[in-house]
């Protein structure tokens, strides 16, 4: 037997990694087992190039669960290590590995980019997180004797003769009280199918029971076999050519323990310049809000890493769901370093383009199924346009706009037959269509489309999209906004114009609505109320992120029908409070046209509303 002692200058590192990395102890089981990973491929290598001559058992890694001895146990049959080697690789490598880890791990903690993205480079003695003490029992594929390496506190150890006779590792933990969970069965394989579902190597799980005693006359009942918990040939490291429609959504369900079926899906499989393969799904959306419940699995040769890290993934992709694998993508480094990498810069631009092209040629060969989910996407679309100009280049000619008809037009098709060959051109929308009906109707009367917008980012996107297109010739109007289009050129009164203005501002007690008088393309309609549009989206964006205490007035108009005989008769007819009431009435028929009227408001109209249909019961008797 000998002793050692590893020479480092930190020597309360073990106490930092146990500090630093507290939140993040389960990673311990991603080391080792990738450390398992790679003594198996060190293996096959030197078999391929003969340089070593081995049995042909299977290549496998064991995770065996120990309660009664409270040990947790990783076996591989790779490589296998001699006395030599383990002083040198565990020893003297790994510890200076894990020195250098730590260090630049609390360096980057210290300012606000906090978190070496993957955390590799901590390996072996990630185990003493969660460790009492840790033996590794190693032979080599060599003739070399098997060995034993013994540590309680990773500082000081021993090393003797072992009696390990299959080539390979095996690495006992020797569990602490406070993280005796990790033996729990149902707690190791969930944090294994975490980390590892889907290392190249199989991986089997097992935990140790004390065999129970078969009653009279049965036979003993058999050991449960290991169950391997990955998947060693993923979908995305196929070609995709070689992968089925169903193969795809099996795998969507498996990995996202999501049951309703993705809308589409985009294979990554990239060689040149970088490496990189990866599968983006594009998620049904239940509703506005779940749009941001998507998650992106960022992986390094099938290890996984972590959940949306933006620095690799433009952030408005991170509302599809997807895996990505960068076996070249440098992950013990800051997030800062990620933000100022040309190369990753590089990755996230590709990853982009490709989902911009998919998009286009859905549209381009399947328009139907892409009008089909577009309620779906839109809002993913939308926001992609806004955060990133490149993509909106790309992906403008497949940006569709649904009708309250139920048709689906680009702005081109609506432009061209909604505008024709007028200088300016005005899209008209709407909001909600239930509440906006009656202006909805009148545009639809006059042969003008009205597409709809209700969802929180377009109020974002039509200002992005009146910025950027047609020199600024293109302006969005909800139904509401202007009359421009509904009415008639001709010459009114400008004297009963003011008249109308004194007698709706009294009965509507608002001294700063304008009155406007204008002849209707539509006889029947007296009145309308109009919001300026800039105005209105100002309002609703300082209402929605400063507050209510952040709202702003509206600048309202309310436009009367000079054709219309009630507007003709209280141009003619005396004020008193008969003119009043019907002023109110008319003007909260007009607010109700657009939107709820609210509290005392309500309340009016339908003491009103009750008092005239009494007084004309009465006209009749």
């Amino acid at each position: 037997m000998s002793k050692g002692t590893v020479s480092i200058n930190a020597e309360n590192i073990m106490p930092v990694i146990k500090q630093w990395l507290y939140s993040d102890k389960d990673i311990f089981m991603r080391e080792l087992v990738s450390n398992g990973c790679d003594a198996i491929r060190k293996l096959r290598w030197l078999v391929s190039n003969g340089q070593a001559q081995v049995d042909d058992a299977p290549e496998r890694i064991d995770v065996i669960a120990d309660k009664e001895k409270g040990t947790l146990t990783f076996v591989d049959n790779g490589i296998g290590m001699t006395e030599e080697e383990i002083v040198k690789y565990i020893a003297q490598v790994a510890f200076s590995g894990a020195t250098d880890f730590i260090t630049k791990y609390t360096e980057d903690n210290k300012g606000e980019d906090a978190g070496i993205i993957g955390h590799f480079g901590l390996g072996f003695y990630s185990a003493f997180m969660v460790s009492d003490k840790v033996v590794i029992d190693s032979k080599s594929y060599t003739d070399a004797p098997a060995v034993r390496w013994t540590s309680e506190d990773g500082m000081e150890y021993e090393i003797e003769p072992s009696d390990r006779t299959e080539r390979g590792t095996a690495i006992t933990l020797y569990i602490d009280e406070a993280d005796k969970d990790f033996l729990n069965l149902w707690t190791l394989r969930s944090t294994l199918e975490k980390h590892c579902a889907f290392m190249p190597v199989p991986i089997f799980v097992s935990e140790v029971k004390k065999p129970e005693e078969p009653k009279e006359g049965e036979e003993p009942k058999k050991p449960e076999e290991p169950q391997q918990i990955n998947d060693t040939h993923p979908l995305w490291m196929k070609r995709p050519n070689e992968c089925t429609d169903e193969e795809y959504k099996e795998f969507y369900r498996k990995v996202f323990n999501d049951y309703d079926e993705p809308l589409f899906w985009i294979h990554l499989n990239a060689e040149y310049p970088f490496n990189l393969k990866g599968i983006l799904y594009f998620p049904k959306i239940k509703n506005e809000f779940s749009a941001s419940e998507g998650v992106i699995k960022l992986y390094n040769n099938q290890v996984f890493v972590a959940d949306n890290i933006k620095e690799v993934i433009p952030e408005f992709l991170l509302l599809l769901k997807g895996v990505i694998d960068c076996p070249d993508l440098p992950l013990n480094v800051s997030r800062s370093f990620l933000q100022n990498d040309g190369y990753v810069k590089k990755m996230a631009a590709y990853i982009t383009r490709k989902v911009a092209d998919r998009l286009v040629t859905e549209f381009n060969t399947k328009r139907e199924d892409y009008q089909r989910y577009w309620d779906d996407i839109h809002p993913f679309v939308k926001y992609g346009c806004i955060k990133d100009d490149k993509f909106y280049d790309r992906v403008k000619k497949a940006l569709i706009y649904k009708t309250t008809g139920g048709e689906y037009v680009t702005l081109d098709e609506y432009l061209n037959k909604n505008c024709g060959d007028e200088e300016e051109k005005t899209v008209y929308y709407a909001s909600d269509e239930k509440r906006q009906a009656q202006m909805i109707k009148l545009y639809n009367d006059q042969g003008k489309d009205v597409i709809l917008l209700n969802t929180l980012i377009d109020n974002n996107f039509i200002s992005f999209l009146e910025y950027t297109e047609r020199d600024g010739k293109v302006s969005f109007k909800r139904v509401d906004a202007a009359a421009d289009s509904l009415t008639e050129s001709g010459e009114v009164s400008e004297e009963a114009r003011k008249k109308l203005e004194g007698l709706f501002r009294k009965a509507m007690a608002d001294d700063t609505v304008d009155v406007q008088l204008k002849p209707f393309k539509d006889d029947g309609l007296i009145a309308m109320i109009t919001v300026d549009e800039q105005n209105r989206r100002f309002t609703e964006m300082s209402s929605r992120w400063g507050g209510m205490d952040m709202k702003l007035p509206e600048k309202r108009t309310l436009v009367l029908n000079d054709k219309h005989p009630l507007v003709k008769w209280l141009q003619a007819a005396e004020e008193n409070e008969r003119t009043e009431t019907v002023c109110a009435q008319v003007a909260d028929l007009a607010e109700m046209a657009r939107q709820p009227l609210v509290a005392d408001r309500m309340v009016d109209f339908l003491r009103r509303s009750n008092a005239l249909l009494t007084q004309l019961i009465e006209n009749q008797k």
